[in-house]
């Protein structure tokens, strides 16, 4: 089992990973199946080598992983991963849900006090 900080730390590398747009987009493609270093460069004006290294980013943040498949080296999304990320965001999501239902429960009986129905006369 991981500890607090050892999952806060995961979470860090994991988000200022896809702070970045072109790892974000490699994600993206990766969630389509896996690709090579050189269809994941396919897309983008920079090259192999910096497409590498953005997949190093990724890799050490744990979201993805490569194999060896005779001459390919291909780099699978780990969607466990991803699901570790979204239950995060979800619970924080579900929160402010929450939150937002009981302010609308406040602010529906705030504006009966002040509005209440008059029966009995047409509007």
């Amino acid at each position: 089992m991981q500890s607090g900080e050892d999952v806060d730390s995961g979470l860090d590398r994991a988000f200022l990973a896809l702070a970045d747009p072109v790892r974000r987009a490699i994600v993206a493609r990766l969630s389509r199946g896996p690709a090579t270093v050189n269809e994941l460069a396919e897309p983008f004006d920079i090259t192999k080598q910096a497409v590498s290294k953005h997949i190093q980013v990724l890799e050490q943040a744990g979201l993805v992983t490569r194999s060896r498949d005779a001459q390919r080296r291909p780099v699978h999304l780990d969607a466990a991963a991803l699901e570790r990320l979204t239950s995060w965001i979800d619970r924080y999501r579900l929160d402010a849900e929450r939150n937002y239902r009981r302010l609308d429960d406040v602010l529906a009986a705030m504006g009966e006090e002040v509005n209440p129905r008059r029966e009995g006369k047409a509007r």
